[in-house]
């Protein structure tokens, strides 16, 4: 018997979604949001029905039947922190999902729209999420900030991270829990995790938290400068804007498109400017990581969307080819990872945890 996998990833700027019979993909598309169409959305939940809207009318033009559908695999969001896996969204997990207890992100919509989808279409279908962006592996060491009040989280790409460090691993015939490896996923935010044998030892908070800039989050910014910004008459919600959302290189460029500023940075110094700077902080992050590896480091993987833009993944390589070969994958192989999470489940090769 064959199984039919909707896949559900909607990103900061974007929502993916792909159909899987077995492990043959045979549809994907990509759905960009601009900053325009998110802006009358004051939350991320609130833009739940906007996404699944157009989700649904994708799939009905595409010719899908939803009762076809053997299960609804969503990207995971800011839940409670858990173990790598599988996870059949619950009430419980829905009620994390929709009241985020680690803040709020595009990736929370993943499972709840699955779930909505799969009581939708009835006869049995499960909804899952997949590895998380709060998968924690942190070494305690890891966890502390400088300060006892503020604890480091680990909040990253977990998903894509994992399946691109296995891709490697298998690519060069070895297990990804012999290999130490760097992994930049570069999107609407970025992440830079070290994974030491199969776990990710360290990695910045790529929501709202550390780390470099990103097309719309500030990253780690200067401690006091920011606390004198917090005091100087804005709300606590505008702050948080400007943190995620409205921060990093829309705040210097009014556009959070990459492909756009790659086009104007040899014509335009601010443009060339912020695009560098962008990968100049990846850079010093992944020699941070470096760090925590003991500079024993197998390779560095740069993936995601931005690691389309050559001029930007070489600016990174000129900086840290250094440390180890550096190896491109862009775009992301998340929906496939969605995927075959949800058939090793449908397959009776492993058990969905529960939440």
């Amino acid at each position: 018997m064959s199984f039919q996998i909707l896949t559900i990833n909607p990103g900061s700027t974007s929502t993916k979604i792909a159909v899987f019979n077995d492990e043959k993909e045979v549809f994907s598309k990509t759905l960009r949001h601009s900053a325009e169409e998110l802006s009358p959305f004051t939350t991320v939940a609130s833009q739940f029905q906007f996404r699944k809207d157009i989700i649904l009318s994708e799939l009905k033009q595409a010719g899908f039947q939803m009762n076809d559908f053997h299960a609804i695999v969503g990207r995971g969001g800011l839940v409670k922190p858990i173990p790598s896996g599988i996870y059949e969204v619950n009430d419980a997990l829905a009620h994390d999902l929709e009241h985020p207890v680690m803040g709020e992100h595009a990736s929370n919509l993943g499972g709840l729209i699955a779930k909505d989808i799969a009581r939708e279409i009835g006869n049995g279908i499960k909804a899952y999420i997949a590895d998380p962006v709060v998968v924690d592996e942190l070494e305690p060491i890891a966890r502390i900030s400088g300060h006892p009040a503020i604890q480091r989280v680990s909040i990253f790409h977990a998903l894509n991270q994992k399946v691109i460090a296995r891709t490697y691993a298998r690519e060069i015939g070895k297990k990804y829990e012999e290999l130490n490896l760097i992994v930049a996923h570069m999107g609407g935010g970025i992440s830079v995790g070290a994974h030491y044998h199969g776990k990710v030892v360290d990695v910045n908070n790529a929501l709202d938290g550390d780390g470099p800039f990103s097309p719309e989050r500030s990253g780690g910014l200067p401690t006091g400068a920011l606390v004198e910004l917090c005091f100087s008459g804005k709300s606590k919600g505008e702050i948080k804007k400007m943190l995620k959302g409205e921060g990093g290189v829309v705040a210097y460029l009014d556009t959070n498109d990459m492909r756009t500023v790659e086009e104007k940075a040899p014509i335009d110094p601010k443009f060339g400017m912020v695009q560098d700077a962008m990968c100049y902080q990846v850079a010093k992050e992944i020699g941070a990581m470096a760090a925590v590896l003991r500079g024993k480091v197998d390779a560095i993987l740069l993936t995601g969307g931005i690691a389309y833009g050559k001029p930007l993944t070489n600016y990174i390589k000129e900086m840290v080819e250094f440390i180890a070969p550096v190896k491109v994958y862009p775009g992301e192989d998340e929906m496939r990872a969605l995927a075959m999470n949800g058939l090793m489940v449908l397959k009776g090769e492993m058990e969905a945890q529960n939440y």
